[in-house]
């Protein structure tokens, strides 16, 4: 089933003006952004036909340049048992496209002098003091051995996953183990947990590696969440809405949607079959119906759910030096420190928040050199790049699925249609 709906501007934030860094704007044809509407096709064909295959259930699709909308699009439905056909403005579950936002979060404290990169993070959360190193792991009896690890974790390795810390759930076995038999959830985590409970438990666990010595994605930006909480005396939910998302006019974005949006909420589908169905059951050890729920758990790693619309937004944000439609988040110099490769001595070209395109990795995909990316578990992607002005996403909600690489398909299919 098919839905082609082009981008209407009511569904723009509602902050959005033309004055004080570009704002997002449709175009009247993709040509005047310099974009082939006759190439931009092939990637109707691409979706189309996972739709029509029954692989994925629906994606949208979003892509602008120069701040200028030129291609937003669905395709699909929304639920595959009742057909319902997909929309532009529906809501997605972006799951790791969470943590840049916390980065963002985290950086605007920076700015304010609350801290320095280079801190320990046990300065501000006590628990952390005198981290330990996992040695030995039994299988058997989920026992271990650690030893003193020979530094403190500091904010930036948090910030750019090197702290040592791994993953609940999708992590390595031995760490699956403990996590899970310490309480510590994947990084959704209970609507009735709080980030701060959690983070402090934690802390008294011990490190994959020691700290800096290499990178494991892990529950690093769900620290940060709480970091933030601790500095500004807020509720995570609370700093990003009134710090961020309201500046923004990001009224899409949220930990637990309002109950007006949940119409709007797609459902999550499971492709380990080849075809996409509704999940029965538990994805990441948690209910798919969480953004649903009046939680208090706030993961700045992977609880947010979102719309493109939204999301371009905050990329546009960084593409335009930290301003956007009048509002000031970060100062220039300090978007290009998050946009810096920080491991230049690791094979991970990472800032801090985002994944990036360098002189390194350059010659593996179409991306300039100092564009900026990630996804969420979910099968939902992004990336900006500054060379191009463009911010392009697509999003679908499917899991378990061999079509990841639709992230990719993607990206090749966009930058085949830049024509000038």
């Amino acid at each position: 089933m098919r839905l082609h709906v082009l981008l209407l501007s009511l569904l723009l934030p509602t902050s959005a003006s033309a004055q004080g860094g570009t704002a997002l704007t449709p175009a009247a044809r993709p040509e005047d952004v310099g974009l082939s509407a006759q190439r931009l096709e092939r990637i109707d064909a691409m979706v189309e036909g996972l739709v029509a295959t029954g692989e994925i259930p629906g994606a949208v699709v979003f892509i602008a340049r120069d701040g200028n909308i030129a291609y937003h699009r669905a395709y699909g439905v929304r639920n595959t048992e009742t057909g319902e056909p997909l929309r532009p403005d529906d809501i997605f579950r972006i799951a790791s496209q969470s943590k840049a936002i916390t980065s963002l979060a985290v950086m605007m404290l920076w700015e304010e002098g609350r801290f320095l990169l280079d801190d320990p993070v046990s300065r501000y959360i006590a628990e952390f003091a005198d981290p330990t190193v996992l040695t030995a792991f039994n299988a058997a009896d989920t026992t271990y051995e650690t030893e003193p690890a020979t530094s403190e974790i500091t904010i930036r390795q948090l910030l750019t996953h090197t702290s040592g810390i791994d993953y609940a759930v999708i992590g390595s076995e031995a760490f699956n183990a403990i996590y899970a038999k310490a309480g510590v959830p994947s990084g959704i985590g209970s609507d009735e947990d709080r980030i701060g409970d959690k983070m402090s438990l934690l802390a008294t666990l011990p490190l994959k590696h020691q700290p800096g010595e290499r990178f494991t994605y892990g529950l690093n930006t769900d620290v940060l969440g709480y970091l933030v909480e601790v500095l500004s005396g807020q509720p995570f939910d609370e700093f990003l809405r009134t710090r961020i998302f309201d500046p923004l006019g990001m009224d899409d974005t949220w930990f637990y949607l309002p109950d007006g949006k949940h119409d709007r909420l797609v459902t999550l589908h499971d492709g380990k079959s080849g075809t996409a169905v509704p999940i029965d059951g538990e994805a990441y050890d948690e209910n798919p119906a969480y953004p649903t729920f009046d939680g208090t758990y706030f993961s700045g790693g992977a609880g947010l759910s979102s719309t493109v619309v939204d999301y371009a937004v905050f990329l546009q944000l960084f593409l335009n030096g930290g301003e956007y439609a009048g509002v000031r988040l970060l100062s220039p110099k300090t978007v290009a420190l998050m946009l810096t490769d920080q491991l230049p001595d690791l094979p991970n070209e990472f800032g801090l928040g985002f994944g990036l395109e360098t002189e390194a990795n350059d010659y593996q995909s179409p991306l300039s050199i100092g564009s900026f990316s990630w996804g969420g578990a979910f099968n939902t992607h992004y990336w900006a790049d500054p060379e191009e002005r463009l911010v392009a996403l697509i999003y679908t909600n499917i899991y378990n699925t061999e079509h990841w690489n639709i992230g990719e398909r993607f990206r090749v299919l966009t930058y085949q249609a830049i024509v000038r």
